[in-house]
């Protein structure tokens, strides 16, 4: 079979080749009605609740990358030149359990099993790549899982156990062996299915056509940028965990999809001494790996930001792109200086993140043109900064008020600030008005009350579902509050000491 319009994936160590695909079939979609593989469950159909977790991995720095993702909202021809694992990959024999389900099951994790295959697969991809397994470690990876049926106690308890399990020697070790016993070099088996990978890859664009819809994948920046030039109401796409919804809830046909994890130049983080540079493939995963040491006051968010699953599939760049007025990584960057890299054909042009957004779902982006990175500038050791997070739940909730503050003193006058919000106006915007009353002024409870009180001529918040507008009002004006507790230079608080999630050491 050739290569022209199918795709090539890894599958229980063969070699899967499909021709003549619907671009927004899911992976989901695949495994169920194609193979039968019903171990992966459809419970929401938009990446919330876990029941079709399945693991992708990728060739990366010369090891296999393994990630959790949502089969559910995963478009199939993304899996092109990747290796896919279902909860059926995890067999050894007749009547034999790997040890993360024979975990589960001695520690009484299941009962009605409709969840559990997204657990274990969840609890599999936190197997092989992480090597100290704690209670917050757990917590963080089983975020996108749901379970009606057991708790969590007897799942948790045997994610922590499930690496005391002997494996035998003649196990796959790509499958069997943990992290734990992986560190050093790479198996032969290992290598060899990176082999693979590499003989998948692709020099030139993917490009594949069914009745009127097609997908597209560039192999390189110019190849997408001159197919956009050409097709500038194509869907971009990458991660798909917005997009799938278009199509799984919404019911949505997309056309045409361009999908940009296959360009390697925008899979790249670069660092220099103006700062970090994030290019549109690259996930939301690593892209808070590589900017939490330089901003950890943005850490809490970064980790209540969706998901594992979701964060391993979406992307920075996307959801910047995106301009969901309560898209949380929006405030943080505004609020710090942020730059976005547009290119449109072969010309490319910086735009300070804050000017990007226009009205909701409208920005200043030209016919043709596309987010190809983010800026991030380097840590100024001057500011202070500080990023809250308002919603009903810890983890996987989409916030009701985001706000993010950025603040320099001289002496006690305040030499800059930037006040950010999200979920308070239909794009992620700044206080204007609170700002400029501030500037220049002390840095005082007065200054900062009649701030509060500006923040109204500043946004003009909805009422929905996750809050009414009164609350909204009230929660970010509580917030700058708080920032002004935090940093004020008489008895500042620490973080924790207004923190309703800090946990007592």
């Amino acid at each position: 079979m050739g290569e022209a319009n199918t795709i090539r994936f890894i599958l229980d160590g063969e070699l899967v080749e499909i021709s003549d695909i619907e671009p927004t079939r899911t992976v989901l979609q695949y495994l169920r009605e194609d193979l039968g593989r019903v171990g992966s469950k459809e419970g929401c159909a938009e990446g919330d609740c876990g029941a079709c977790t399945v693991v992708v991995g990728e060739a990366v720095n010369n090891r296999l990358r393994f990630r959790a993702v949502n089969a559910c909202i995963q478009f199939l021809p993304t899996l092109d030149g990747k290796i896919l694992f279902t909860v059926e990959s995890l067999k050894v024999a007749e009547n034999a359990l790997h040890p993360v389900q024979q975990s589960m099951v001695d520690y009484h994790g299941s009962q009605c099993g409709f969840c559990t295959p997204g657990f274990i697969m969840s609890m599999f991809a936190l197997y092989k790549t992480e090597t100290s397994i704690n209670r917050a470690v757990i917590d963080d990876a089983l975020s996108g899982n749901l379970c009606r049926c057991t708790g969590y106690r007897p799942i948790i308890e045997a994610t922590l156990k499930m690496n005391d399990y002997q494996v035998s020697p003649d196990a796959d070790p790509v499958v069997y062996q943990p992290a734990s016993n992986s560190a050093g070099d790479a198996s032969t088996e290992e290598l060899e299915l990176i082999d693979r990978l590499k003989q998948l890859q692709r020099k030139q664009g993917l490009e594949l056509k069914m009745g009127d819809s097609q997908y597209f994948a560039p192999a390189s920046t110019d190849e997408l940028a001159d197919y956009y030039l050409q097709n500038p109401d194509a869907c971009i796409v990458s991660g798909g965990t917005d997009v799938g919804l278009w199509v799984t809830k919404q019911l949505r046909e997309l056309s045409t999809l361009v999908y940009l994890g296959n360009v390697a130049e925008l899979n790249q983080i670069i660092e220099n001494d103006s700062g970090i540079e994030i290019g549109a493939a690259v996930s939301l995963t690593d892209a808070f790996n590589a900017l939490t040491p330089e901003y950890p006051e943005f850490s809490e968010m970064f980790r209540r930001f969706a998901s594992v699953p979701v964060r391993n599939a979406g992307t920075l760049v996307g959801n910047i792109a995106n301009g969901s007025p309560i898209g949380d990584s929006m405030p943080a960057l505004i609020s710090i200086g942020t730059r976005v890299k547009l290119r449109r054909g072969s010309k490319t042009r910086e735009l300070d993140m804050q000017d990007l957004y226009l009205d909701y779902q409208k920005n200043a982006m030209e016919t043709g043109e596309f987010v190809e990175s983010v800026i991030i500038p380097k840590r100024d050791e001057s500011l202070q900064i500080r990023c809250y997070k308002l919603c009903k739940r810890f983890d996987q909730d989409i916030s009701a008020v985001c706000a993010a503050f950025a603040l320099r003193l001289k002496g006690d006058k305040i030499d800059a600030i930037s006040i950010a919000y999200g979920g308070m106006a239909a794009i992620p915007k700044r206080a204007a008005q609170a700002e400029s009353l501030l500037q220049g002024k002390t840095w005082d409870e007065d200054r900062v009350a009649d701030a509060m009180e500006a923040l109204k001529q500043d946004f003009s918040p909805m009422s929905d579902m996750r809050a009414s507008a009164d609350y909204r009002q009230q929660a970010a004006s509580n917030l700058l509050y708080r920032f002004y507790l935090e940093t004020r230079s008489q008895g500042a608080l620490q973080s924790d000491a207004v923190n309703v999630f800090a946990v007592e050491a």
